[in-house]
C-alpha cells in the first residue's frame, strides 16, 4: 500500500511505503530570506512532514540538497549543523542546480525510515 499526502496535480508532498517515507522537494515560502533563513525554513518544513509521517529527522536515509548557488555552501551549512542531530548525519548530496524559482535558493529532498 502506498499512502500520499497533499496530492495535488504534479506532485504529493509525501509518500510512504513499505516503512520508507519520501518528501517532494522542499522549498521556502519566504524567498527574501538569506540562504541560512530559507534552509531554516526548509528544514522546518521536512521536521513538520516527517512528525505527521510519524518519524523524525534521526531516522533520515538520505538527503539532496540543491543550491541555486554555491557561494551559498557555507552559509546553508551553518543552518544545517544546526538542525542535524549529532549522531545521526544521513547521507548527503549537495549540487547546484538552476531552481524553479529565480528567489528560491535553495530546495531540499529528503528520505527517512518510518
Amino acid at each position: 500500500m502506498v499512502q500520499r499526502f497533499d496530492v495535488g496535480p504534479r506532485l504529493s508532498e509525501m509518500a510512504i511505503h513499505n516503512g520508507t517515507v519520501y518528501l517532494a522537494g522542499q522549498v521556502p515560502d519566504d524567498a527574501t530570506q538569506d540562504i541560512e533563513g530559507q534552509t531554516r525554513q526548509v528544514l522546518g518544513m521536512i521536521d513538520a512532514l516527517l512528525a505527521r509521517a510519524g518519524t523524525d529527522k534521526t531516522r533520515l536515509l538520505m538527503v539532496q540538497i540543491f543550491l541555486a548557488d554555491l557561494a551559498d555552501y557555507d552559509g546553508m551549512n551553518r543552518a544545517w549543523d544546526a538542525w542535524v542531530p549529532a549522531g545521526h548525519t544521513p547521507p548527503r548530496a549537495t549540487v547546484q542546480a538552476r531552481l524553479a524559482r529565480p528567489e528560491w535558493k535553495i530546495e531540499i529532498v529528503a528520505t527517512a525510515a518510518v
